[in-house]
C-alpha cells in the first residue's frame, strides 16, 4: 500500500474541515447576530437532549429517588430549552455571564498554576499572562455583556478562522509528506 494513500485521505479531510471553519469563521464576523442566535438555538437543543436523557435514566431506576431526581432535571431542562427559544436575547445573555464566570474561575486557576514549585520563569509568565487575560475578559463581558454577545461571536469568528487555516496547512503538509514517503518506498521495498 502506498504510503501517499493514507496521507490523502487524511489530509483532504483536515483540508475541508479547515475550509469549513474558515467560511464559518467568516460567517460569525459578518453576521455575529446570526452566530448568537445559533448558539442559544445549539443550547436550547442541548437541553432538550439533556432532558430526553434524564427521563430515561429516570425510568431506567429502580428507585423513586433517583428518578424523581432525573425527572426533576428532565424538566429543568425542558424550561430552560424553551425559555432560550421564546426569549433568544436575555438567553444569549445569561450564556455571556456564564463565559464571564468561566473566564474568571479559568483566570484566578491560571494565576494560582503560576505560582506553583517547579515552574520555570517563562512557564510562570505565560501562566500569569493568560490569568490577567483571562480575568480582563471576564470584566469586559460582565461590565457590558450585551456588547459580551457580539464580541464572543466575533472572537469565536476569529477562533474559527484560525482553526481553520490551521487545519488548511496541516493538511497541504500531510498531503506533502505522503508524497514524500510514495517516492521513498518504493526503493525501500524493492532494496528488502
Amino acid at each position: 500500500m502506498k504510503g501517499s494513500v493514507m496521507f490523502k485521505s487524511w489530509s483532504s479531510s483536515l483540508i475541508v474541515r479547515g475550509i469549513l471553519a474558515f467560511i464559518v469563521g467568516i460567517i460569525a464576523i459578518v453576521w455575529p447576530n446570526v452566530t448568537i442566535l445559533a448558539l442559544v438555538i445549539l443550547f436550547a437543543v442541548y437541553c432538550f437532549i439533556d432532558a430526553g436523557l434524564e427521563a430515561a435514566r429516570a425510568f431506567g431506576s429502580r428507585n423513586a429517588g433517583p428518578v424523581f431526581g432525573h425527572l426533576l432535571l428532565a424538566l429543568i431542562d425542558v424550561a430552560a430549552g424553551i425559555v432560550a427559544i421564546v426569549w433568544p436575547g436575555p438567553t444569549a445573555l445569561v450564556l455571556v455571564i456564564i463565559v464571564a464566570v468561566w473566564a474568571f474561575v479559568s483566570g484566578f486557576a491560571e494565576l494560582f498554576a503560576a505560582f506553583q514549585s517547579g515552574e520555570t520563569a517563562g512557564t510562570r509568565a505565560f501562566f500569569i499572562l493568560a490569568g490577567l487575560v483571562s480575568i480582563a475578559f471576564g470584566v469586559v463581558l460582565v461590565a457590558r455583556p450585551d456588547i459580551g454577545a457580539v464580541t464572543l461571536a466575533l472572537l469565536f469568528g476569529l477562533y474559527s478562522m484560525i482553526y481553520g487555516v490551521s487545519l488548511t496547512v496541516l493538511g497541504i503538509q500531510a498531503r506533502n509528506t505522503g508524497k514524500s514517503l510514495d517516492s521513498v518506498l518504493p526503493h525501500a521495498s524493492q532494496a528488502a
